[in-house]
């Protein structure tokens, strides 16, 4: 019987320090729904997420920023005026303040850190991105993290499939400064749903390496490192090397330039590089009202991203992204 005990003890020892890969391979290339189905909907709404798992998304995508008394809640920035109908609330017009961002810029607007979940419920989402319908302006509030998890996991299994989370972490630091500990509020968040886990479906991504380590110290979910050209400018390197990033995140998040030619989408190296480093590359973000010259539709520039090597891609259209993985 002892020995019986002592074997499943090994076995339970040897599971536990294995370290599962989540570097996705060519069969299994994940749609990543880029706030929801935006393209379609007013961002980071439950219904974007809704539209976005009926297209087939195999992740939906909620950047999470935290109301005052501590919340979690999906905007795609702390700032409110662009995304919601808050000016146009008289009773909130005089709690307008200016901060300066991760970036050194300057902002002037209403912050959703200065209110309380309940007051941020209030407002209601509108399309942030002209040229898009404005139709559902109005229409919905701003869901928590919370609420996201649950819809993921309701609509997943009503569709028979699980549906992955991808949240960010908006301004960790400017968190941090207004006494929120976006890190504390994450782990709490994915623990109390049980996907804490290496293997629960869901990446965390984040611009701000910080948030990151300090993530990897305290939950096992899979973490991604968002990155960019250097000051933005065209052929510029990645603002952090790759050799770094892998040594505390399973993934990194490439603007699509950074893999493609933005010319001619030819591929550049970069997801090669990052891929012999066993790091997941999810790309960003493909939009079908706002593709490149050389494509001649939506589908061929995200064909260019992942002949380039991207395991994953962000998309505006989830059904657009889903077209191109099952008729590649």
């Amino acid at each position: 019987m002892m020995r019986h005990v002592l074997t499943a003890a090994f076995l339970s020892l040897l599971a536990a320090c294995a370290t599962p890969s989540v570097m996705p391979g060519p069969e299994q290339t994940v749609v990543i729904a880029h706030r929801g189905a935006s393209g379609e909907r007013p961002e980071h709404t439950l219904e974007a997420y809704r539209l976005a798992i009926a297209q087939g998304a195999d992740y939906i995508e909620p950047d999470l920023v935290m109301s005052a008394d501590g919340v979690l809640m999906a905007r795609h920035d702390p700032w409110l005026s662009d995304s919601t109908d808050i000016a146009a609330r008289p009773g909130f017009a005089g709690r307008k303040r200016t901060l300066t961002g991760p970036e050194g810029q300057t902002l002037t607007d209403w912050w959703t850190f200065d209110f309380t979940a309940a007051e941020l419920k209030t407002l209601r989402a509108k399309q942030v991105r002209d040229g898009r319908s404005k139709s559902y302006d109005g229409l919905y509030d701003i869901p928590t993290f919370d609420e996201i998890i649950a819809l993921a996991k309701r609509d997943g299994a009503a569709r028979g499939r699980v549906v992955g989370l991808y949240p960010e972490t908006k301004w960790p630091a400017e968190h941090i400064a207004a006494g929120l500990d976006m890190a504390a509020a994450m782990v709490d968040a994915l623990t109390a749903a049980g996907l804490d886990g290496p293997d629960a479906n869901v990446f965390i991504q984040s611009f701000e390496p910080e948030i990151l380590k300090t993530l990897s110290k305290r939950i096992e979910t899979p973490r991604v490192q968002l990155v960019f050209p250097r000051d933005w400018q065209p052929g510029a390197h990645a603002n952090i090397p790759l050799a770094e990033i892998a040594t505390y995140a399973q993934g990194v998040g490439p603007y699509k330039s950074l893999l493609i030619d933005p010319d001619t989408g030819a591929p550049t190296g970069y997801a090669a590089e990052a891929r012999a480093l066993g790091l997941a590359v999810h790309t960003w973000t493909f939009r079908d009202d706002d593709k490149p010259d050389w494509a001649a539709t939506p589908e061929e520039e995200i064909r260019a991203a992942l002949a380039a090597g991207a395991t994953g891609f962000f998309t505006d259209f989830p059904a657009t992204g889903r077209r191109v993985v099952e008729s590649p």
